[in-house]
């Protein structure tokens, strides 16, 4: 598509989530790709009063680079099906049936895909230790922690454990595969140097070793490959989500999660993988755009 067809394009960005300023380096890297390529693009740096934000700037398309709370979850893919502004990732239902990884994975075990071994999760903790604990509704690996003993839980001091939850921990290689218009790109492995991929991990330089492709068999990389297409497939994603896995050794890839709106900075592993299929971060963000749809094609409907 040429770049006029896009219209006026809204680089929705910021948001008031503790990603926010995650979010605020993924907009300013896709809107300078998008002006770069001559797409009429503005960005959006939403606070308080979104819709009146999103009204002002008259556009016609909405490209989301908004993490966690509000931005990833399903609700403001909502205010624009409401605004009949097309925008890009996944719709209402699968933006806020993946942010909530206790349902996702509840999903993808009935579709018979593997995830984590569930730990049930009391009040006064999970009922055996070493676990990862991690909240129910936040990205970025946000409050991701491994728990060896009780002690440590109770440092934690988590006083709605209903709004957490826990896993048995896997051993094994963390890989992630990023599906680009239902096409899956090379396998990204992480190697964090704490050894946990939380959130310090993901967004401090040097603190975690990419490999791309992973070092993995070949046929393994089709497998994880696989298994991130169909998991995509059954929670209805749409645009370029990214699916986080770990391979154990000789064994069936475990699922982690599913990310609706990948980050885009410097670091981020969306655009890593997108480069060594040979897509430049211009061209990632214009594939990206050329998905901008409405989930709910109601007429009568005006902004």
């Amino acid at each position: 598509m040429s770049p006029a067809q896009y219209g006026r394009v809204g680089v929705l960005m910021g948001g008031t989530s503790n990603e926010r300023e995650v979010s605020l380096c993924s907009g300013s890297a896709v809107l300078k790709a998008l002006q770069d390529a001559g797409v009429d693009a503005v960005g959006i740096d939403l606070t308080d009063h979104w819709p009146t934000h999103i009204r002002k700037a008259n556009i016609q398309t909405a490209f989301i680079a908004l993490h966690g709370t509000l931005g990833e979850d399903g609700c403001v893919q909502g205010l624009l099906e409401i605004m009949r502004i097309p925008y890009t990732g996944s719709g209402v239902t699968a933006s806020a049936l993946c942010m909530h990884k206790q349902l996702c994975k509840q999903v993808l075990d009935k579709a018979g895909l593997t995830t984590a071994t569930s730990i049930p999760l009391t009040a006064d903790g999970p009922i055996r230790y070493p676990v990862i604990v991690k909240p129910v509704a936040e990205g970025s690996s946000i409050g991701l922690h491994r728990i060896e003993n009780a002690q440590q839980w109770q440092a934690l001091n988590i006083t709605d454990p209903e709004s957490w939850m826990a896993e048995m921990p896997v051993k094994g290689v963390e890989v992630n595969v990023s599906i680009l218009a239902d096409t899956a790109l090379p396998v990204v492995e992480v190697v964090p140097i704490s050894g946990v991929y939380d959130f310090a991990s993901k967004y401090t330089a040097g603190a975690t070793e990419y490999f791309c492709p992973a070092r993995l068999p070949a046929e393994t990389l089709r497998v994880c490959m696989e298994r991130s297409k169909q998991a995509v497939a059954v929670c209805q994603c749409s645009g370029a989500p990214r699916v986080d896995l770990i391979v154990p050794d000789g064994g069936e890839p475990v699922i982690l999660e599913i990310n609706t709106i990948p980050g885009m900075t410097e670091t981020s592993l969306l655009p890593k993988a997108a480069a060594e299929a040979g897509i430049s971060f211009e061209d990632l963000c214009l594939k990206i755009l050329s998905c901008a749809a409405l989930e709910y094609d109601a007429p009568g409907v005006v902004q």
